[in-house]
């Protein structure tokens, strides 16, 4: 299913299938707890072209972050549910029940791929 997250690789591509745009050319998968727990906390910067997608999770907080990020909520179709565009540091984002997956990626990425609620993601293994 284009939706699901699932595979051996830890770092992927992220594509808005329905725009036909790519979202991040290399997102690191958290699968792990400490992973999915820590997300973002403490780095300094997200370089553009990269992301976290967090996996299984439908929610998320920016507490301990130093940088405004986009943020997509996906189901478990791999349909966007909601975007935060900038959501800021110290902030704390809605829950979704029957959410599969959050998108964290640079501030703007949504937007420069044109990522809408509606939109069905695809996840394909990153280039080398």
């Amino acid at each position: 299913m284009a939706g699901d997250v699932n595979g051996s690789a830890d770092v992927i591509r992220v594509v808005n299938q329905s725009k036909g745009t790519v979202i991040a050319e290399r997102a690191t998968v958290a699968r792990g707890a400490w992973d999915r727990g820590r997300g973002l906390m403490f780095r300094k910067s997200l370089n553009p072209g990269t992301g976290l997608v967090i996996d299984p999770c439908s929610s998320i907080h920016s507490m301990w972050m130093r940088f405004p990020i986009d943020v997509l909520y996906v189901d478990r179709d791999g349909a966007v549910v909601r975007v935060d565009a900038a959501m800021r540091p110290w902030r704390i984002g809605p829950l979704f029940a029957g959410g599969r997956a959050v998108v964290e990626l640079p501030e703007g990425a949504a937007a420069r791929s044109r990522t809408e609620r509606g939109d069905r993601l695809r996840y394909e293994p990153a280039a080398v």
